[in-house]
Protein backbone atom coordinates (compact mmCIF):
# COMPACT_ATOMS: atom_id res chain seq x y z
CA UNK A 1 0.00 0.00 0.00
CA UNK A 2 1.37 3.59 -0.63
CA UNK A 3 2.16 6.32 1.95
CA UNK A 4 -0.55 8.85 2.63
CA UNK A 5 0.88 12.19 2.24
CA UNK A 6 -0.55 14.95 4.63
CA UNK A 7 -0.91 18.49 2.91
CA UNK A 8 -1.28 21.83 4.13
CA UNK A 9 -3.03 23.66 1.41
CA UNK A 10 -1.91 27.16 2.30
CA UNK A 11 -3.52 30.29 0.71
CA UNK A 12 -0.06 31.85 0.45
CA UNK A 13 1.81 28.90 0.74
CA UNK A 14 1.28 24.88 0.76
CA UNK A 15 3.33 22.38 2.22
CA UNK A 16 3.82 18.19 1.85
CA UNK A 17 5.06 16.23 4.31
CA UNK A 18 4.98 12.18 4.74
CA UNK A 19 5.67 9.80 8.09
CA UNK A 20 9.14 7.86 7.92
CA UNK A 21 8.59 5.02 9.94
CA UNK A 22 7.70 7.50 13.32
CA UNK A 23 8.74 10.25 12.24
CA UNK A 24 6.93 13.01 9.69
CA UNK A 25 9.06 14.57 7.17
CA UNK A 26 8.67 17.83 5.35
CA UNK A 27 9.07 17.09 1.24
CA UNK A 28 11.18 19.88 -0.73
CA UNK A 29 10.01 21.02 -3.97
CA UNK A 30 11.88 20.84 -7.31
CA UNK A 31 13.49 23.93 -6.31
CA UNK A 32 14.39 22.45 -3.13
CA UNK A 33 12.21 24.63 -1.27
CA UNK A 34 9.60 23.51 1.77
CA UNK A 35 7.65 25.91 1.09
CA UNK A 36 5.41 25.94 -2.56
CA UNK A 37 3.96 29.75 -2.88
CA UNK A 38 -0.21 28.85 -3.51
CA UNK A 39 0.27 30.64 -6.92
CA UNK A 40 -0.85 29.54 -10.32
CA UNK A 41 -0.13 31.75 -13.41
CA UNK A 42 -1.24 31.30 -17.08
CA UNK A 43 1.94 32.60 -19.61
CA UNK A 44 1.10 34.00 -23.50
CA UNK A 45 2.18 30.73 -24.67
CA UNK A 46 -0.42 29.14 -22.67
CA UNK A 47 2.04 27.32 -20.27
CA UNK A 48 0.85 26.47 -16.59
CA UNK A 49 3.46 27.92 -13.67
CA UNK A 50 2.90 26.75 -10.20
CA UNK A 51 4.88 28.09 -7.29
CA UNK A 52 7.59 30.35 -6.85
CA UNK A 53 8.07 30.36 -10.72
CA UNK A 54 4.40 31.53 -10.78
CA UNK A 55 4.78 34.37 -8.07
CA UNK A 56 8.20 35.59 -9.62
CA UNK A 57 6.37 36.61 -12.77
CA UNK A 58 3.02 38.23 -11.66
CA UNK A 59 4.30 41.63 -11.91
CA UNK A 60 4.11 41.66 -15.41
CA UNK A 61 1.77 39.56 -15.66
CA UNK A 62 -0.92 40.06 -13.16
CA UNK A 63 -4.35 39.20 -14.91
CA UNK A 64 -3.31 35.90 -15.71
CA UNK A 65 -1.46 34.71 -12.45
CA UNK A 66 -3.86 33.60 -9.57
CA UNK A 67 -3.06 33.28 -5.77
CA UNK A 68 -4.93 33.35 -2.54
CA UNK A 69 -7.40 30.82 -4.73
CA UNK A 70 -8.57 29.79 -1.09
CA UNK A 71 -10.39 32.75 -0.13
CA UNK A 72 -12.51 31.99 -3.33
CA UNK A 73 -12.78 28.26 -3.04
CA UNK A 74 -16.50 26.65 -2.44
CA UNK A 75 -18.16 30.59 -2.06
CA UNK A 76 -21.03 32.32 -3.66
CA UNK A 77 -19.85 34.93 -5.60
CA UNK A 78 -21.96 37.23 -3.33
CA UNK A 79 -20.11 36.54 -0.45
CA UNK A 80 -16.69 37.34 -1.75
CA UNK A 81 -17.66 40.67 -3.77
CA UNK A 82 -16.03 42.89 -1.31
CA UNK A 83 -12.67 41.44 -1.68
CA UNK A 84 -12.60 41.51 -5.37
CA UNK A 85 -10.84 44.57 -5.29
CA UNK A 86 -8.10 43.15 -3.76
CA UNK A 87 -6.96 41.46 -6.41
CA UNK A 88 -5.34 41.75 -9.69
CA UNK A 89 -7.16 38.96 -11.77
CA UNK A 90 -10.82 38.76 -12.77
CA UNK A 91 -13.48 36.82 -10.62
CA UNK A 92 -16.79 36.43 -11.77
CA UNK A 93 -19.76 34.68 -11.05
CA UNK A 94 -20.42 31.34 -12.03
CA UNK A 95 -23.42 29.24 -14.06
CA UNK A 96 -24.39 28.10 -10.42
CA UNK A 97 -23.51 31.44 -8.31
CA UNK A 98 -20.09 30.17 -7.25
CA UNK A 99 -17.42 32.44 -7.49
CA UNK A 100 -14.93 31.72 -10.46
CA UNK A 101 -11.88 33.11 -11.80
CA UNK A 102 -11.01 33.99 -15.24
CA UNK A 103 -7.57 33.75 -17.02
CA UNK A 104 -6.96 34.24 -20.50
CA UNK A 105 -10.85 34.15 -21.61
CA UNK A 106 -11.88 30.92 -19.98
CA UNK A 107 -13.89 30.56 -16.60
CA UNK A 108 -11.90 28.22 -13.95
CA UNK A 109 -13.44 27.27 -10.55
CA UNK A 110 -11.42 27.56 -7.25
CA UNK A 111 -10.35 23.93 -7.08
CA UNK A 112 -9.52 23.67 -10.27
CA UNK A 113 -6.63 26.46 -9.79
CA UNK A 114 -5.58 24.74 -6.09
CA UNK A 115 -5.54 21.05 -7.75
CA UNK A 116 -2.39 22.61 -9.48
CA UNK A 117 -0.67 23.30 -5.88
CA UNK A 118 -1.52 20.01 -5.45
CA UNK A 119 -0.80 18.29 -8.59
CA UNK A 120 3.26 19.60 -7.67
CA UNK A 121 2.75 18.70 -4.13
CA UNK A 122 2.15 15.23 -5.25
CA UNK A 123 4.64 15.37 -7.81
CA UNK A 124 7.26 16.38 -5.57
CA UNK A 125 6.28 13.42 -2.89
CA UNK A 126 6.32 11.03 -5.89
CA UNK A 127 10.06 12.32 -6.44
CA UNK A 128 10.94 11.65 -3.04
CA UNK A 129 8.94 8.46 -2.47
CA UNK A 130 9.69 6.78 -5.59
CA UNK A 131 6.74 5.20 -5.83
CA UNK A 132 2.99 6.77 -7.27
CA UNK A 133 1.24 8.66 -4.49
CA UNK A 134 -2.37 8.41 -4.37
CA UNK A 135 -3.83 9.49 -1.27
CA UNK A 136 -4.07 12.44 0.98
CA UNK A 137 -4.92 14.25 4.40
CA UNK A 138 -5.63 17.07 3.38
CA UNK A 139 -6.29 20.09 6.22
CA UNK A 140 -8.49 23.35 5.97
CA UNK A 141 -9.25 26.21 8.35
CA UNK A 142 -10.92 24.71 11.47
CA UNK A 143 -13.82 27.41 10.41
CA UNK A 144 -14.28 26.35 6.68
CA UNK A 145 -18.18 25.36 6.23
CA UNK A 146 -19.38 22.12 4.63
CA UNK A 147 -19.27 23.78 0.99
CA UNK A 148 -15.48 24.75 1.63
CA UNK A 149 -14.83 21.42 2.39
CA UNK A 150 -16.20 19.78 -0.04
CA UNK A 151 -14.41 22.25 -2.90
CA UNK A 152 -11.20 21.52 -0.97
CA UNK A 153 -11.69 17.33 -1.49
CA UNK A 154 -12.79 18.33 -5.33
CA UNK A 155 -9.47 19.99 -6.08
CA UNK A 156 -7.91 17.18 -4.34
CA UNK A 157 -9.71 14.53 -6.79
CA UNK A 158 -9.14 16.60 -10.09
CA UNK A 159 -5.55 16.70 -8.60
CA UNK A 160 -5.49 12.95 -8.82
CA UNK A 161 -5.69 12.02 -4.88
CA UNK A 162 -8.17 10.63 -2.77
CA UNK A 163 -8.61 12.61 0.01
CA UNK A 164 -8.83 10.39 3.14
CA UNK A 165 -9.65 12.76 5.44
CA UNK A 166 -10.15 16.50 5.57
CA UNK A 167 -8.84 17.56 9.19
CA UNK A 168 -8.72 21.22 11.22
CA UNK A 169 -5.50 22.96 10.50
CA UNK A 170 -5.45 23.72 14.22
CA UNK A 171 -6.24 19.93 15.33
CA UNK A 172 -3.57 19.40 12.70
CA UNK A 173 -0.99 21.66 15.05
CA UNK A 174 -1.88 19.98 18.29
CA UNK A 175 -1.86 16.57 16.44
CA UNK A 176 2.15 17.60 15.47
CA UNK A 177 2.68 18.91 19.02
CA UNK A 178 1.03 16.16 21.02
CA UNK A 179 3.03 13.18 19.31
CA UNK A 180 5.78 14.35 21.48
CA UNK A 181 3.68 15.43 24.53
CA UNK A 182 3.98 12.93 27.52
CA UNK A 183 1.87 14.84 30.01
CA UNK A 184 -2.08 16.19 30.04
CA UNK A 185 -2.51 19.66 29.20
CA UNK A 186 -4.86 21.72 28.00
CA UNK A 187 -3.18 23.65 24.96
CA UNK A 188 -4.43 26.68 22.71
CA UNK A 189 -3.52 26.88 18.92
CA UNK A 190 -3.53 30.50 17.76
CA UNK A 191 -3.67 29.88 13.78
CA UNK A 192 -3.41 33.43 11.77
CA UNK A 193 -2.45 32.52 8.02
CA UNK A 194 -2.21 34.20 4.92
CA UNK A 195 -6.05 34.57 4.60
CA UNK A 196 -7.75 33.14 7.69
CA UNK A 197 -7.54 33.17 11.76
CA UNK A 198 -8.56 29.95 13.83
CA UNK A 199 -8.42 29.84 17.43
CA UNK A 200 -8.60 25.51 19.09
CA UNK A 201 -8.81 24.77 22.78
CA UNK A 202 -7.41 21.36 22.99
CA UNK A 203 -6.28 18.90 25.69
CA UNK A 204 -3.04 16.39 24.69
CA UNK A 205 -2.12 13.77 26.48
CA UNK A 206 -1.32 9.78 26.27
CA UNK A 207 -2.14 10.14 22.64
CA UNK A 208 -5.29 11.67 22.56
CA UNK A 209 -6.10 15.03 20.73
CA UNK A 210 -9.31 16.11 22.01
CA UNK A 211 -10.72 19.44 21.07
CA UNK A 212 -12.95 21.01 23.39
CA UNK A 213 -13.88 24.39 21.20
CA UNK A 214 -12.82 26.23 18.21
CA UNK A 215 -13.73 29.33 16.76
CA UNK A 216 -12.32 31.63 13.66
CA UNK A 217 -12.88 34.08 11.19
CA UNK A 218 -12.37 33.08 7.51
CA UNK A 219 -12.30 36.30 6.13
CA UNK A 220 -9.26 37.27 8.33
CA UNK A 221 -4.95 36.94 7.60
CA UNK A 222 -1.51 38.26 6.52
CA UNK A 223 -3.35 39.21 3.34
CA UNK A 224 -5.27 41.65 5.36
CA UNK A 225 -1.54 42.85 6.61
CA UNK A 226 -0.63 43.89 3.10
CA UNK A 227 -3.83 45.38 1.74
CA UNK A 228 -3.55 47.87 5.21
CA UNK A 229 0.47 48.38 3.84
CA UNK A 230 -0.97 48.85 0.48
CA UNK A 231 -3.29 51.07 1.26
CA UNK A 232 -1.02 53.53 3.49
CA UNK A 233 1.32 53.28 0.40
CA UNK A 234 -1.19 54.32 -2.30
CA UNK A 235 -2.32 57.28 -0.04
CA UNK A 236 1.25 58.46 0.18
CA UNK A 237 2.13 58.58 -3.57
CA UNK A 238 -1.08 60.18 -3.66
CA UNK A 239 -0.49 62.73 -1.38
CA UNK A 240 3.17 63.24 -3.22
CA UNK A 241 2.52 62.92 -6.63
CA UNK A 242 -1.48 63.56 -7.16
CA UNK A 243 -1.81 60.20 -8.84
CA UNK A 244 -4.50 58.19 -8.17
CA UNK A 245 -3.15 54.33 -8.94
CA UNK A 246 -5.70 51.93 -7.99
CA UNK A 247 -6.89 51.11 -11.35
CA UNK A 248 -3.41 49.86 -12.29
CA UNK A 249 -3.07 46.18 -12.28
CA UNK A 250 0.61 46.07 -12.84
CA UNK A 251 0.97 48.81 -10.16
CA UNK A 252 -1.07 47.00 -7.83
CA UNK A 253 0.85 43.91 -7.96
CA UNK A 254 4.24 45.82 -7.51
CA UNK A 255 2.66 47.45 -4.47
CA UNK A 256 1.36 43.86 -2.84
CA UNK A 257 4.57 42.25 -3.51
CA UNK A 258 6.00 45.62 -1.57
CA UNK A 259 3.75 45.16 1.18
CA UNK A 260 4.59 41.87 1.99
CA UNK A 261 8.29 42.04 1.60
CA UNK A 262 7.79 45.03 4.10
CA UNK A 263 5.43 43.56 6.51
CA UNK A 264 8.36 40.76 6.76
CA UNK A 265 11.04 42.43 7.47
CA UNK A 266 9.47 44.41 9.87
CA UNK A 267 9.09 41.16 12.06
CA UNK A 268 13.19 41.57 12.45
CA UNK A 269 13.87 44.82 12.07
CA UNK A 270 12.40 48.89 13.18
CA UNK A 271 12.17 50.47 10.09
CA UNK A 272 11.84 49.14 6.43
CA UNK A 273 13.14 51.63 3.39
CA UNK A 274 10.14 50.65 0.65
CA UNK A 275 11.88 51.57 -3.14
CA UNK A 276 10.21 51.10 -6.29
CA UNK A 277 11.51 53.16 -9.30
CA UNK A 278 9.43 53.76 -11.90
CA UNK A 279 6.12 53.30 -10.45
CA UNK A 280 4.07 55.05 -12.98
CA UNK A 281 4.23 58.35 -15.23
CA UNK A 282 2.40 61.35 -16.22
CA UNK A 283 2.81 64.09 -18.53
CA UNK A 284 6.03 65.43 -16.37
CA UNK A 285 7.77 62.40 -16.59
CA UNK A 286 8.20 58.88 -14.68
CA UNK A 287 7.70 58.67 -10.81
CA UNK A 288 9.02 56.65 -8.32
CA UNK A 289 7.75 55.78 -4.62
CA UNK A 290 10.45 55.53 -1.66
CA UNK A 291 8.93 55.53 1.98
CA UNK A 292 10.26 54.77 5.30
CA UNK A 293 7.94 52.72 6.99
CA UNK A 294 8.79 51.74 10.99
CA UNK A 295 7.56 49.16 13.19
CA UNK A 296 5.37 51.12 15.35
CA UNK A 297 3.61 52.31 12.03
CA UNK A 298 2.51 49.04 10.90
CA UNK A 299 1.61 48.37 14.37
CA UNK A 300 -0.79 51.44 14.48
CA UNK A 301 -2.07 50.12 11.04
CA UNK A 302 -2.73 46.39 12.03
CA UNK A 303 -3.88 46.97 15.77
CA UNK A 304 -7.33 46.70 14.84
CA UNK A 305 -6.74 43.40 12.49
CA UNK A 306 -4.72 41.74 15.58
CA UNK A 307 -7.78 43.23 18.11
CA UNK A 308 -10.32 41.36 15.99
CA UNK A 309 -8.21 37.56 16.55
CA UNK A 310 -9.27 38.54 20.02
CA UNK A 311 -12.63 37.91 19.91
CA UNK A 312 -12.92 34.14 18.53
CA UNK A 313 -10.15 33.75 21.31
CA UNK A 314 -12.08 34.95 24.08
CA UNK A 315 -15.45 33.16 22.45
CA UNK A 316 -13.64 29.66 22.26
CA UNK A 317 -12.18 29.99 25.96
CA UNK A 318 -16.27 30.65 26.90
CA UNK A 319 -17.25 27.68 24.77
CA UNK A 320 -14.60 25.18 26.77
CA UNK A 321 -15.55 26.91 30.13
CA UNK A 322 -11.89 27.66 30.93
CA UNK A 323 -10.24 30.66 31.39
CA UNK A 324 -7.19 31.70 29.58
CA UNK A 325 -4.73 30.66 32.73
CA UNK A 326 -6.14 27.30 32.44
CA UNK A 327 -3.69 27.21 29.83
CA UNK A 328 -0.98 25.42 29.85
CA UNK A 329 0.34 25.95 26.37
CA UNK A 330 -0.08 28.20 23.70
CA UNK A 331 1.23 27.10 20.12
CA UNK A 332 1.49 29.37 17.48
CA UNK A 333 0.71 28.47 13.98
CA UNK A 334 0.79 30.41 10.88
CA UNK A 335 3.53 32.93 9.00
CA UNK A 336 1.54 36.23 10.41
CA UNK A 337 2.10 34.34 13.86
CA UNK A 338 5.86 36.34 13.60
CA UNK A 339 4.72 39.30 13.37
CA UNK A 340 5.54 40.93 16.81
CA UNK A 341 2.50 42.52 17.42
CA UNK A 342 0.82 39.25 17.15
CA UNK A 343 2.92 37.85 19.67
CA UNK A 344 2.48 40.78 21.74
CA UNK A 345 -0.78 40.49 22.24
CA UNK A 346 -1.18 36.59 22.62
CA UNK A 347 1.59 36.90 25.18
CA UNK A 348 -0.60 39.34 27.28
CA UNK A 349 -3.45 37.56 26.64
CA UNK A 350 -2.68 34.30 28.08
CA UNK A 351 -0.09 35.62 30.51
CA UNK A 352 2.55 33.44 29.01
CA UNK A 353 4.72 33.61 26.07
CA UNK A 354 4.03 31.22 23.04
CA UNK A 355 5.20 27.82 22.57
CA UNK A 356 8.75 28.11 20.51
CA UNK A 357 9.50 24.70 19.35
CA UNK A 358 7.17 24.61 16.41
CA UNK A 359 7.81 25.80 13.03
CA UNK A 360 4.77 27.73 12.19
CA UNK A 361 5.04 27.13 8.28
CA UNK A 362 5.26 23.07 8.56
CA UNK A 363 3.62 22.20 12.04
CA UNK A 364 -0.12 21.61 10.30
CA UNK A 365 1.44 19.68 7.40
CA UNK A 366 3.09 17.62 9.95
CA UNK A 367 0.19 17.07 11.56
CA UNK A 368 -1.80 15.56 8.70
CA UNK A 369 1.07 13.37 8.20
CA UNK A 370 0.57 11.92 11.35
CA UNK A 371 -3.35 11.94 10.55
CA UNK A 372 -1.94 9.85 7.39
CA UNK A 373 0.09 7.73 9.15
CA UNK A 374 -2.73 6.90 11.60
CA UNK A 375 -4.95 6.18 8.52
CA UNK A 376 -2.24 4.17 7.03
CA UNK A 377 -1.35 2.07 10.09
CA UNK A 378 1.90 3.40 10.39
CA UNK A 379 0.80 5.39 13.75
CA UNK A 380 -0.60 3.62 16.20
CA UNK A 381 -2.26 4.59 19.47
CA UNK A 382 -3.37 8.04 18.58
CA UNK A 383 -6.97 9.38 18.88
CA UNK A 384 -8.04 12.45 17.71
CA UNK A 385 -11.31 13.60 18.55
CA UNK A 386 -12.67 16.86 16.94
CA UNK A 387 -15.93 18.84 17.27
CA UNK A 388 -17.92 20.03 15.13
CA UNK A 389 -17.05 24.43 14.39
CA UNK A 390 -20.50 25.67 13.19
CA UNK A 391 -24.30 24.54 14.32
CA UNK A 392 -25.79 22.24 12.33
CA UNK A 393 -29.83 22.03 11.84
CA UNK A 394 -32.76 22.32 9.68
CA UNK A 395 -34.68 24.91 7.83
CA UNK A 396 -38.20 24.06 9.65
CA UNK A 397 -41.12 26.65 8.13
CA UNK A 398 -40.51 30.20 8.15
CA UNK A 399 -37.06 29.75 7.02
CA UNK A 400 -35.90 29.42 11.24
CA UNK A 401 -32.60 27.13 11.66
CA UNK A 402 -33.27 24.57 14.28
CA UNK A 403 -30.14 23.40 15.45
CA UNK A 404 -30.17 19.94 15.57
CA UNK A 405 -25.95 19.89 16.74
CA UNK A 406 -24.85 22.49 18.33
CA UNK A 407 -21.21 24.08 17.72
CA UNK A 408 -18.05 22.91 19.58
CA UNK A 409 -19.81 19.08 19.37
CA UNK A 410 -17.52 16.27 19.54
Amino acid sequence: MGKIIGIDLGTTNSVVSVMEGKEPKVIVNEEGSRLTPSVVAWDDKGEILVGTIAKRQAVTNPENTVYSAKRFIGRRYEEVVDDLHRVPYKVVKGPNGDARVEVRGKQMAPPEVSAKVLMKLKQAAEAYLGSTVTEAVITVPAYFNDSQRQATKDAGKIAGLEVRRIINEPTAAALAYGLDSKKDELIAVYDFGGGTFDISILEVGDNVVQVIATGGDTHLGGDDVDEAVMEWLEAEFKKDTGIDVKGDKMVIQRLKDAAEQAKIELSSKQETTINLPFLTADASGPKHLQKTLTRSKLEQMIRPLIERTMEPVKQALADSKKQASDVDEVVLVGGSTRIPLVQETVTKFFGKEPHKGVNPDEVVAIGAAVQGGVLGGDVQDVVLLDVTPLSLGVETLGGVMTVMIPRNTT
